[in-house]
């Protein structure tokens, strides 16, 4: 959400609990328009500590690993991708490579706090600077098939993180 985005829902968030207000100060009264305000805050006070992240453990609420881009990443295809990684150089391009960077993002996201894309640096730091140049999101992957030696190394690694 850009700072403009926020800015305007807010606005017409608060617009719409000020008409809310009015309306129960009309309807109801005084005692209504002080119940109003009083609910109004709560889920103001709620919705802005739900906003914030104010616990890493908010009972799955949030997102899994704030780090992570789109998907979580799941071994579902890995025989088919490790299979058309080591066959073709377009497969570790687009399939496997892919994958694996996923599985570091979120390793290292998880017991690391670093951002694979973020961070590269720190990234490169933690896994190594042999095997960091057949995952780094920053550079294309290198020319040809992986090894299955490398491709060991890569997944043992991983493990080790």
């Amino acid at each position: 959400m850009t700072p403009g985005s926020t800015r305007h829902t807010l606005l017409v968030l608060g617009t719409v609990a000020a008409g809310t207000e009015a309306a129960l100060a009309l309807a109801g009264g005084f005692a209504a328009a002080g119940t109003g305000a009083v609910l109004i805050a709560a889920v103001a006070l709620l919705t802005a500590r739900y906003a914030t992240g104010f616990d890493s453990q908010d009972h799955g609420y949030r997102r899994p690993v704030r780090l992570l881009g789109s998907r979580t990443p799941r071994l579902g295809d890995w025989g088919r991708a490790v299979a058309q990684g080591m066959s073709s150089e377009d497969g570790f391009t687009h399939t496997l490579r892919p994958g694996l960077q996923r599985l570091y993002a979120a390793r290292l996201a998880e017991r690391h706090g670093i951002s694979l894309r973020a961070q590269p640096d720190r990234a490169a730091a933690v896994v190594g600077p042999e095997l960091w140049p057949w995952i780094d999101p920053r550079r294309p992957a290198p020319e040809g098939t992986i090894p299955p030696q490398v491709l060991r190394a890569v997944v043992d690694r991983l493990d080790e993180l």
